[in-house]
């Protein structure tokens, strides 16, 4: 029986069950506010022909209550728009668990990027034995981070999970118990969760989903690639922020830092427990059983109190179950072996640690903290720097760092930011005493800009906890377009450093570097952030090759294109070999961690597609070097892109819109992550201190998304309207780089609506600006059209196109709603006498209705 293309499968699957389940769903009854499910598919059907017909959400809302609900009180009308917002993030929570339940329905689990597909194509071209060898040291880690877009709280995600099964089953009794259970709980936080909260969070998918993913991927490679043999290389492993991410976050601590690491260990054990006993009710053989038995009283005993089994002890505990697996194959016909392989290859990924504790703060907060601790160390007579040394050079300072000797005790400082800092230095090695090396030996510096950075750590690290030996690398993080074009340098002075060189080849000639998509959009646009990162890694793979150290990019990644997220396996298979690739890492966040890797499914699937794009191109010896005209070509369209953005980013009405048009302000009152929503103090708006996911995600909420799209619509303008765009063709079909950074910008154009915000193109204020960006949408949108030759945007994907639009519909009633406020809000603002109570209604509406629309997004933008 054939195939059925893969938007058949969706809107079999996918969209007629949404259809039918939607249905079920308004007509339960547990809703204080009668006919809400009666009412809400006709608000939904005025806000379509509302927007068909030019109009604003003003009229849109308006026009339903006088046609539907006349006798409404003004109360009554705004409980109803509440209820509104209740019903349609539930929506989105049901078409979450119908697409998760459908996933290994709609796509391919052996198709093109599966460890299946790769390892037939390898053995049909008689590369196995390649294949093999690159995998022995090929990485790939994904590296979860607490960034607030995830907006469900956990009792919601539970709902999603046992939806998703009882979807799968068909299971019409339980589905309904589900979706009056999801209309009966809450989705609102009251408040902002601690450090510890979303490190417990995000556990949850490491403990139900990745543990089980990540060991049948390893045992699919052991058993079908490696013929059963052991591999040395985990080849697949995960990074762990929540706890450890101490960038702008004054609430994570070297206590949060201890009793995250605690927790992991905890789960991991928790797991082998589990197996453990899976085994023993298996093992039921002479000489095998009471060693079982022995090992589960250990791990019984260690889940109860995790410092019950340290460390020191983890060789021991796998050399026992080894010896156990010697005697099922020698005296019991190899009986289960399969299951201890297994358990045996799940200990090989995740020791006692889980998931790799990245420790991470800001350049500046060390800069300040490390002049400080000098300056207490010069008081208290310490002769470790000399009296001058804050006043020296940053190359004398370097030249002092470099040599730097003897051990600092942390009681002689009072100040709290320098004890903070030091004292979870202390703790990256009290972890690494209990979980193990790997549970906590990197540490990440952002914002980056000097070699001094990097080794202002350097000495810190040395003199507070690593003073026989340094078992912790430094990931420098390079993110502004100026920082990614000085990054070769600044690396080039440490590789050239005697003492950071001797550090490099003590951990093995590997020197991490971060990169920071994020921040570089929000600085250069969309097309110049992709652009110079691409330059950076190009430029710092061949100083790393020329001093013989390999790079590993780390890439930090959004949920969506604007945040360097989008289609990641095919960014990850368009780099050429200018480009060291011997390790693929990436941040993994929010709703991307659910939509991605929620499910057993979509989580094998997709660190799949991971491993397949990072070593394909070598097996199949695709050259993907652009040719000197394109380079030209791409170079071109970059500046003229960054230039572009960079001048609608000093527009004097910027600032100003984002601030009194978007929903940017109402990011810290919805309670998704313990991170304050900006980095400085000031009561003023600062565009330094915006963070990105606010940023992206006001624009996204906009219905704009601005930082996936703007500039490219000009650059590709001035090819055309030179008659060469001819050479942008080119590079298109030359490109797979290009080609995929088109794509992604295709997915920002195809969540934009302008209808919704058309309004503003009216306002005495903010009119001509509004314009701005939508004349620059109309121009991105039909050069992106002309130059992948398309009648629509992502013809290519339509499955993928087909999900977005039921999302965009599901969530078109809120975002109406969403304006409605806002505007309402600007009303009220500007009347002579403010009405504190209606605004503050007003503007909870707003923050309620960031909910769904993110939810629905999936990426964010």
């Amino acid at each position: 029986m054939s195939t059925q293309p893969k938007l058949t499968r969706f809107n079999q699957n996918v969209l007629s069950k949404y259809q039918i389940y939607n249905s079920i769903f308004m007509t339960l009854p547990f809703d204080s506010i009668t006919k809400t499910g009666v009412l809400l598919p006709l608000f939904h059907e005025t806000c379509q022909k509302g927007f068909e017909n030019g109009d604003n959400p003003t009229k849109i809302v308006t026009d339903f209550f006088h046609k539907y609900q006349a006798r409404r009180s003004s109360e009554s009308q705004i409980s109803l728009l509440f209820r509104f917002i209740q019903y349609i993030e539930r929506q989105v929570v049901l078409f979450d668990a119908i697409e998760d339940a459908a996933f290994p329905i709609v796509n391919n689990m052996d198709g093109i990027g599966t460890l299946r597909s790769l390892k037939e194509s390898a053995t049909s071209t008689n590369k196995k034995e390649q294949l093999k060898q690159y995998l022995e040291e090929f990485k790939v880690r994904i590296v979860l981070t607490a960034h607030p877009t995830q907006f469900y709280p956990g009792s919601v995600l539970g709902i999603i999970t046992d939806l998703s099964k009882a979807i799968k089953k068909n299971n019409l009794l339980e589905i309904n118990d589900l979706l009056a259970q999801l209309g009966k709980t809450p989705f609102f936080k009251h408040k902002k969760p601690t450090p510890y909260d979303e490190a417990v969070s995000l556990i949850w998918y490491l403990e139900n989903v990745f543990y089980k993913s990540f060991g049948s991927v390893y045992d699919y490679i052991q058993q079908n690639i490696f013929d059963g043999k052991p591999i040395a290389n985990d080849i697949i492993n995960i990074g762990f922020w929540p706890g450890g991410d101490r960038d702008g976050n004054p609430f994570v601590t070297s206590e949060t830092t201890l009793k995250v690491a605690r927790r992991l260990k905890e789960t991991i054990l928790k797991n082998y427990y589990k197996d453990i006993r899976s085994l023993k009710r298996k093992l039921t053989f002479t000489g095998v059983e009471d060693r079982i038995s022995g090992i589960e009283k250990q791990l019984y005993d260690a889940v109860l109190d995790p410092s019950a089994i340290s460390y020191a002890s983890f060789d021991t505990f796998v050399s026992e179950l080894k010896s156990i697996k010697e005697i099922v194959i020698a005296e019991h016909q190899s009986l289960y072996v399969n299951e201890l392989n297994s358990l045996l290859n799940k200990i090989h990924l995740f020791g006692f640690h889980f998931a790799m504790l990245d420790i991470r703060q800001d350049s500046r907060a060390h800069d300040s903290v490390f002049s400080t601790m000098v300056e207490g160390l010069i008081e208290n007579g310490s002769e470790i720097f000399p009296k001058n040394y804050n006043s020296l050079s940053e190359k004398e300072q370097i030249a002092i760092l470099s040599k730097v000797e003897g051990a600092v005790d942390i009681s002689l400082f009072q100040d709290e930011e320098v004890l903070k800092t030091l004292e979870t230095i202390k703790a990256i090695k009290t972890i690494q005493e209990s979980n193990g090396e790997r549970a906590a030996n990197r540490y990440i510096i952002s914002n980056n800009q000097t070699a001094l950075n990097v080794m202002q750590l350097f000495a810190m690290l040395k003199l507070i906890a690593f003073q026989e030996k340094m078992t912790v690398d430094i990931g420098p993080l390079f993110e502004t377009i100026t920082d990614l074009e000085n990054a070769h340098l600044v690396m080039e002075e440490l590789y050239t450093n005697p003492t950071y060189s001797a550090h490099l080849k003590q951990r093995g000639n590997k020197q991490t570097i971060m990169l920071g998509f994020s921040d570089g959009t929000k600085d250069g646009g969309y097309l110049m952030a992709n652009w110079a990162i691409f330059k950076a890694k190009e430029k710092l793979t061949e100083v790393s090759r020329k001093y013989d150290v390999t790079v590993i990019f780390f890439d930090g990644r959004g949920g969506p294109p604007a945040r360097g997220g989008g289609k990641t396996h095919q960014f990850y298979a368009s780099l050429g070999p200018t480009i060291e690739d011997k390790e693929v890492q990436l941040t993994i966040q929010g709703q991307t961690i659910s939509s991605n890797f929620g499910t057993l499914d979509s989580s094998q699937y997709n660190l799949e597609q991971l491993i397949s794009s990072g070593i394909a191109n070598r097996l199949n010896e695709t050259n993907l070097s652009m040719s000197k005209a394109s380079l030209e070509v791409m170079d071109s369209l970059a500046t003229i892109s960054y230039e572009t953005y960079a001048a609608f980013k000093s527009h004097p009405m910027f600032l100003p819109y984002l601030e009194r048009m978007s929903t940017l302000k109402y990011y810290a009152k919805t309670n998704i992550g313990s991170r304050p929503s900006k980095r400085g103090k000031s009561d003023t708006l600062v565009f330094s201190d915006l963070r990105a996911i606010p940023f992206v995600g006001s624009w996204s909420q906009l219905k704009q998304n601005v930082p996936g799209f703007f500039g490219v619509g000009t650059a590709l303008k001035h090819f055309e309207d030179k008659g060469q765009f001819d050479k942008v063709v080119s590079l298109y079909s030359e490109s797979s780089f290009f080609k995929t950074l088109i794509e992604n910008s295709m997915m920002s154009l195809s969540k934009s609506f302008f209808d919704l915000t058309k309004y503003m193109a009216e306002d005495a204020e903010f009119g001509s600006f509004w314009n701005i960006i939508y004349t620059e949408y109309k121009t991105t949108k039909r050069l992106l059209l002309k130059l992948t030759g398309y009648s629509v945007l992502m013809e290519n994907e339509q499955a993928g196109k087909a999900s977005i639009d039921v999302r965009e519909s599901i969530v078109l009633p809120l975002l109406t709603i969403q304006q409605f406020a806002l505007k309402k809000i600007q009303e009220l603002e500007k009347a002579p006498v403010r009405d504190e109570e209606q605004i503050k209604i007003y503007e909870k509406i707003v923050t309620r209705s960031l909910f769904g629309n993110i939810n629905a997004s999936r990426n964010s933008a």
